[in-house]
């Protein structure tokens, strides 16, 4: 990708992260489903963790959301409540939780580079026990009928794999354009892995190759699927409205990414929900 396309997918990253909260809030906002913030408790830490319930009959499985760089953002919130209507009780666990500000989480943050930072320096024995936490007590719902999946998109798709090592009774794995774990922790994976990749995303592109490999001679099921001509946070940047761009010179590359990433974000839900109804 020359250096013009990569700076207009940074800018309307960037435009579509700025514009997606209001909208997503608005959504959210609407949404019939019961949604609710509870705090999940484990060795003195208190992981604040959104739940949001389908409208169904019958018991139903519980698909655990990691969270992008940014945070348990009104999008991340919007994304569960979207599980949700799917049919699958979601929860989303502010892996922020206590380090804020006043010993809050995301919400605390005053700025998204703060987050990042603050995101960049969880430890990772600590996110581990965070969502073994989350899974203990998603398995306890009384209308979950015991399924357990993860999925995470961006550092929450790194952090969907590396999850798949560290417990083993998930139905599925889904990971959005996040990097794998090592080699020798792929042999500890017990679920199928599937992958959802972005096209103009080469930084993470690169790694599918010896991740196949990697995960092949390891014997474990991993299934990537790129979607071409869409940008990292495909699922976040095609689910908003399209970004006002200004400048003459980068509005049509911006338009054809927003398209594209709207392709994207279509074809990978559907394909994601079918594989949940399979499993």
């Amino acid at each position: 990708m020359n250096r013009k396309i990569v700076l207009t997918a940074v800018i309307f990253a960037l435009a579509s992260f700025a514009s997606a909260q209001d909208w997503a809030k608005e959504k959210l906002a609407k949404s019939s489903r019961h949604g609710e913030w509870v705090t999940i408790k484990h060795d003195g830490r208190n992981v604040e963790t959104w739940v949001v319930y389908p409208e169904s009959k019958s018991k139903t499985g519980v698909v655990i959301l990691i969270h992008e760089i940014f945070g348990a953002s009104d999008w991340a919130q919007l994304e569960a409540d979207e599980v949700a209507e799917a049919g699958y009780i979601a929860i989303l666990p502010d892996l922020l939780s206590g380090t804020g500000p006043k010993g809050g989480g995301t919400k605390e943050f005053a700025d998204i580079s703060d987050v990042t930072k603050a995101i960049g320096k969880l430890p990772p024995d600590q996110i581990t026990a965070d969502l073994n936490a989350v899974a203990d007590y998603a398995k306890k719902i009384p209308s979950a009928n015991g399924k357990l999946y993860v999925a995470g998109f961006c550092w929450g798709g790194g952090q969907t794999f590396r999850f798949a090592t560290n417990r083993q009774d998930l139905k599925a794995a889904f990971s959005f354009y996040g990097p794998p774990p090592d080699a020798d922790s792929m042999k500890r994976i017990t679920a199928p892995v599937y992958g959802f990749y972005a096209g103009n995303d080469n930084r993470i592109g690169a790694m599918i190759p010896d991740a196949t490999a990697n995960m092949k001679a390891a014997g474990k099921t991993y299934e990537p699927v790129t979607y071409e001509g869409a940008g990292h946070g495909f699922m976040r940047s095609g689910d908003g409205p399209e970004p006002a761009v200004d400048d003459p010179a980068k509005k049509q590359a911006a338009h054809d990414m927003y398209v594209a990433n709207v392709k994207a974000r279509n074809d990978a839900w559907e394909r994601w929900k079918k594989l949940l109804a399979a499993k």
